[in-house]
């Protein structure tokens, strides 16, 4: 019998800021599916947003209402701006080291649809991977790599623990509470951002267990990726570029944005991705980011991996642009929760990060917000369940014994993510979205595994959202039919 206070499945930004909140006396178990650096949080680069201080709070509040188009919880946007610069002090007190200048003062940025410079980062372009090694480090409680979670133990509306796959063996993990922070949906899309094994597993399992998932139709294409490979997950150009200068322009070098939206390379990333796209289908040209306007050392300076990774794929960056595409980035949906991260009507189970819809991003979320997000509200979830979890009669659950996978589940998970990609990304019609759904519907009736179920639930989920609202508004477009 194996039993802990309290289990986490996920172990990015979100997870881990829980995990380093619990107490050292309490038994907690982190539960990662794969190697600890595969997850979205290490591979964020641009930085974290928040108010600057207590002045930039209601700033930062409209900012991020403006770039949600009114579909913001107002509460938790609230909370998130106001909560900010405790949660960026607690990692600063920590030993956190985001980049300063000569003097030693914090170096703020500036990306789309914010008013002011208020982005921190750290190690240039490495934000993430910075963030993520310092929470590993300051985690002082048990970790299960290589393992997934297969089933959530519920009963009487209660959550008891999970059930595990590990080296093809499922067995039981009980806990007094459940903190789900597993992250998103990229590998639902044939182009996106994510870490590859971001798969829609938890938000699958929520629907088989009758969870509510939340605006799962709300979902974010980043504009600025370089997807000239062969790899399902992209590499992604920060937006943090074009705030410090980088320009988007076609084939002649006419920087079109300006067609759109008068903030050009500076409109929110839902209207430059829509911009991109339908450019790009209007005119046939190429489209490609530009660094003309940055001074090399300095470029080579604040953007080190970007340089890097650019120049060992043969461009002389910042003289010479690279072809860009939009590519899926981040789930604004997700599993629905009260803003102290407690799933409705399941006690003792909790959802954190971007696996969770607490609304604070309304129809778009606005750069840079995430990791800050992945703070505030892990950190309220744990002292929710500091302040209320009493300890509960113990039930004994059988062992799932569901099968994982069959032999032509990787053929459909493709055919998935291309159904998606071409019918349920940035410009959507009926027709399209009713295709995807009938295609969807038919793959969930074949021979399939746990694993692909879990994927096409959540997949169906998203379609069904789409096709429920009828009107554009943020990254939820649907076009008239051509």
């Amino acid at each position: 019998m194996i039993k802990y206070d309290v289990v986490i499945i996920g172990a990015g930004v979100a997870g881990l800021y829980a995990a380093i909140n619990l107490p050292k006396d309490k038994k907690v178990l982190l539960i990662n599916k794969r190697q600890t650096f595969k997850c979205n949080t290490f591979y964020a680069q641009g930085g974290v947003a928040l108010a600057r201080d207590k002045a930039d709070i209601p700033v930062h509040i409209e900012d991020t209402l403006n770039a949600g188009d009114g579909l913001c919880d107002a509460e938790a946007v609230e909370i998130l701006s106001k909560y900010s610069r405790e949660a960026i002090d607690d990692l600063v007190q920590r030993g956190f080291l985001f980049d300063k200048d000569e003097d030693g003062n914090l170096l703020y940025t500036k990306e789309a649809a914010h008013s002011c410079e208020r982005i921190l980062h750290a190690g240039g372009d490495a934000t993430g991977r910075y963030m993520h090694h310092f929470l590993l480090e300051q985690n002082p409680h048990a970790m299960l790599s290589d393992a997934r979670v297969v089933d959530l133990l519920i009963k009487d509306g209660k959550c008891y623990g999970v059930s595990v796959l590990e080296h093809r063996k499922t067995y039981n993990i009980y806990a007094q509470d459940v903190i789900i922070a597993s992250g998103g949906v990229g590998s639902l899309y044939e182009y996106h951002t994510n870490a590859p094994c971001i798969s829609a597993d938890m938000q699958g399992l929520c629907v088989q267990k009758g969870i509510e998932l939340d605006r799962m139709e709300m979902l974010q294409f980043h504009p600025t990726v370089f997807v000239n490979s062969d790899n399902a997950q992209k590499m992604l150009l920060t937006e943090a570029l074009r705030g410090e200068g980088a320009t988007i322009e076609d084939e002649n070098g006419k920087r079109f944005l300006f067609d759109y939206d008068e903030r050009g390379e500076l409109a929110s990333r839902d209207i430059v991705s829509k911009s991109i796209y339908m450019y790009k289908k209007k005119t046939g040209m190429r489209v490609y980011l530009a660094f003309k306007n940055f001074d090399e050392e300095y470029f080579e300076q604040r953007f080190p991996n970007i340089c890097k990774n650019l120049r060992s794929l043969g461009y002389n960056v910042p003289h010479q642009r690279v072809p860009i595409s939009p590519a899926f980035h981040y789930a604004i949906g997700g599993i629905k929760t009260h803003l102290n991260g407690r799933i409705p009507n399941v006690e003792n189970l909790y959802a954190v990060g971007e696996v969770a819809s607490t609304r604070v991003h309304g129809a778009n979320r606005l750069a840079s917000n995430s990791l800050l997000e992945g703070l505030v509200f892990a950190a309220r979830a744990v002292d929710d369940i500091l302040k209320h979890s009493k300890e509960k009669e113990f039930v004994e659950f059988d062992v799932t014994q569901s099968v994982m996978s069959y032999k032509g589940d990787k053929e459909k998970k493709n055919q998935l993510r291309r159904i998606m990609w071409e019918n349920v990304s940035i410009l959507r019609t009926k027709r399209g979205l009713n295709d995807a759904f009938e295609s969807i519907n038919a793959l969930l009736n074949e021979k399939i595994g746990t694993l692909l179920q879990f994927r096409l639930l959540t997949a169906r989920e998203i379609v069904k959202g789409a096709l429920s609202r009828e009107k554009s508004i943020g990254v939820h477009t649907i076009q008239e039919e051509i």
